[in-house]
């Protein structure tokens, strides 16, 4: 696990987005996995402001969505779909064949985990995932005591997840099941890059990466990924005990 504290959004995003085009450019048919909500959103654009100001080759690029509320449609503001399409999809003009997202609204969800699974398969391991942390120590909806090797899964949201998902719509929503990433596939990617901002992050950031390795706190999943980025303003970082490091 390796820490980075930068002194505000704009200087950790920076360095996120340069992890991402690296990564690119060490491989140019790269799978990238991205999680929607506000964490991630400012490296999004600056990845975006670097692909175009730099012409880099993303044909061969894959991407995918980290999660989606389920019973959501994806056309609404809101929905990790509308995220994922007015971050990336439309500024990059990525081709139908370069992404795949969960639909919320499938009617056999099973079969939409298991959709996502085979795109992933064909593609191989995930190069690189960029995701945030719920205030429970969540990662995209992998709520605390979930099971560390399941692949794509439902589960029933959290209280404090459904209360946080609240404000990312303009119109009151049920909330009440996610479907999402499961953490086989965060352990065997390359590379994952776990982002927050803010004083309000502060506590988990700490307990993430100081605290007891266990599923009640899924984000402490972090210590022990070889390639897993904490990066963090000033703020998120200012309860850590260890500054900026690498902690092998």
């Amino acid at each position: 696990m390796k820490i980075n504290i930068f002194e505000d959004d704009l200087q950790l995003s920076t360095f996120a987005a340069n992890l991402i085009v690296e990564v690119i450019q060490h491989k140019p048919n790269a799978l990238i996995c991205f999680a929607s909500g506000n964490s991630p959103r400012l490296t999004c654009e600056l990845f975006v402001q670097q692909v175009k100001d730099k012409n880099i080759n993303i044909s061969q690029c894959s991407f995918i969505g980290f999660d989606e509320w389920v019973g959501v449609t994806p056309e609404i503001k809101g929905s990790c779909h509308f995220d994922f399409l007015n971050r990336l999809v439309n500024p990059l003009a990525l081709q139908p064949y370069q992404y795949h997202l969960y639909d919320g609204m499938a009617e056999n969800l099973e079969l939409e985990c298991a959709i996502m699974d085979e795109w992933i398969d064909e593609r191989g391991r995930i190069d690189i995932m960029i995701v945030g942390i719920g205030m429970n120590g969540h990662i995209g909806f992998n709520e605390p005591d979930v099971d560390i090797d399941l692949r794509s899964h439902v589960i029933e949201l959290a209280d404090s997840t459904v209360v946080g998902g609240r404000k990312y719509f303009d119109h009151d929503v049920t909330l009440k099941k996610g479907i999402t990433l499961g953490f086989g596939y965060l352990i065997h990617s390359i590379k994952v890059l776990l982002l927050a901002n803010g004083f309000n992050k502060s506590s988990v950031i700490q307990q993430a990466v100081e605290g007891a390795l266990t599923t009640s706190f899924p984000a402490s999943i972090m210590q022990i990924h070889p390639e897993g980025y904490i990066i963090v303003d000033k703020e998120a970082g200012s309860l850590l005990k260890i500054k900026a490091s690498s902690l092998e």
